[in-house]
């Protein structure tokens, strides 16, 4: 009799635990790019915790016909990034270290997505 109940309620237990759900996977730490604003004036644009898996384009550069792509990235993510220079993850790509990873103002990029 114990032995029906044992196995009941591990049946129980491992039944919760698929019904859980998870949580959606993050780069922890902040993504940093530079950009022109509308005024002309240059701005840093920062993703805090991006999601990983994703490709995240940057929505102050998103439109190619009228902005200018970002520039100076800058990973202080655990995760690897690796930049696009057309929206949606799409074109020429560069991958950037976690934590320390950097480009200069020539790295041109609208998009990124994190590993």
């Amino acid at each position: 009799m114990r032995l029906r109940h044992a196995a009941l309620a591990a049946f129980g237990a491992l039944s919760l635990v698929l019904t859980i759900p998870t949580s959606a996977s993050a780069a922890v730490g902040e993504f940093q790019y530079s950009y022109v604003g509308l005024d002309g004036r240059t701005h840093i644009g920062i993703l805090f915790d991006p999601k990983s898996g994703e490709c995240i384009t940057l929505p102050e550069v998103a439109d190619p016909n009228a902005s200018s792509p970002a520039h100076s990235p800058r990973n202080r993510t655990t995760s690897t990034a690796t930049v696009f220079t057309d929206p949606e993850c799409e074109g020429d790509w560069f991958t950037l270290r976690p934590l320390t990873g950097r480009g200069s103002d020539r790295l041109k990029l609208r998009s990124v997505a994190f590993s």
